[in-house]
């Protein structure tokens, strides 16, 4: 388990920086554009765009939620923990439900 979190750490750290590089970046695209002077249709249309936060938060927030739901099936599934690859399978599954709901939802919401 040590080997998995020596491991882990580091790519969750980058990908937490990139997360908070590219949030930075879009808000200062975002305050150019706004300062620049007039805003098109076309500006306006970007601008809601990049401002797709509340879709970002459910995705997360399904994705975290199933993923949980797969961890906490795991404590009750009976497995060989030292050979089996049981684990990774349930939370990768549940994980991937996670994503299926969210592109569902977003598909209703298209429509």
């Amino acid at each position: 388990m040590k080997k998995e979190i020596i491991f882990l750490t580091p790519i969750a750290i980058c990908i937490v920086v990139a997360i908070v590089i590219i949030a930075l970046y879009n808000y200062r695209l975002k305050k150019r554009i706004i300062d620049s002077g007039p805003i098109d249709e076309n500006s306006l249309k970007f601008l809601m765009s990049l401002s797709g936060l509340g879709s970002e938060v459910l995705k997360w927030g399904l994705i975290f939620l199933f993923g949980g739901a797969g961890l906490i099936l795991i404590e009750f599934l009976p497995y060989p923990a030292d050979e089996s690859s049981l684990p990774y399978g349930v939370v990768l599954i549940s994980i991937a439900m996670g994503f299926l709901t969210y592109y569902l939802i977003m598909k209703k919401q298209q429509k």
